[in-house]
């Protein structure tokens, strides 16, 4: 960054051009999202084709008046490490109401009819436990 005295307005900071007008942060060719919603199920954890394993969770987050209430489905993958924070994730009940901050980007693929869909795919970076469902007396 470097300065320019402006007449009679003082000392002014100017970009460099590689910089952006509207942020701090380098650009990222990645789209963040965050959802406040409710854990469809339980988390499960899946194998990869290349032998990793993979958390994958349904986050529903649901938007407009009570009475036309609309709700989202949101496919979440988390490849966190073994560990404490990888068990609690898989110890959430459904109905948990979560904060989830990740990368979003689009994907296709081949339907199994030869058709090509379009797909949303949230990598999880982020997520936080807002509030966990009622206990029931029988669980």
């Amino acid at each position: 960054m470097s300065f320019v005295m402006r007449r009679g307005l003082g000392l002014t900071s100017t970009l460099s051009s590689s910089a952006r007008a509207f942020s701090t942060t380098p650009a990222r060719r990645v789209a963040r999202i965050t959802i406040v919603g409710h854990l469809g199920d339980t988390p499960e954890l899946q194998a990869t084709s290349t032998g990793h394993e993979v958390l994958k969770y349904v986050v529903a987050s649901s938007s407009g008046p009570r009475d036309n209430r609309q709700t989202s489905w949101f496919r979440v993958s988390s490849f966190l490490p073994e560990g404490p924070q990888r068990e609690l994730l898989r110890g959430l009940p459904k109905g948990t109401l979560v904060y989830v901050e990740g990368d979003a980007t689009m994907g296709t693929y081949q339907d199994a009819e030869g058709k090509t869909k379009s797909s949303l795919n949230i990598m999880q970076r982020s997520i936080e436990v807002l509030k966990r469902p009622a206990q029931t007396e029988s669980a």
